[in-house]
């Protein structure tokens, strides 16, 4: 999947999955755009509907594959 492939998202679908991509609730992700669980829920599943995706697990392989997030190193210091 490509990059160009989200632009059929809003900004704010966009955003949202990129947040679940890496891996807040939907709780969490209300709080942090001071909007209702509920709208993010109608976020994820537009963007869902929109990418043609099953769960939210493949619209978080779609982000990471269309390099919406990127996957930190992992870190040696313990």
């Amino acid at each position: 999947m490509a990059s160009k492939d989200l632009a059929v998202l809003t900004t704010r679908e966009r955003e949202v999955m990129a947040w679940v991509a890496e891996g807040h609730s939907s709780d969490e992700i209300a709080e942090k755009l001071h909007v209702s669980p509920l709208t993010v829920r109608t976020h994820v599943h537009r963007a869902m509907t929109k990418l043609g995706a099953r769960d939210r697990a493949q619209l978080v392989v779609m982000a990471y594959q269309s390099g919406l997030v990127q996957a930190l190193a992992p870190t040696t210091d313990r």
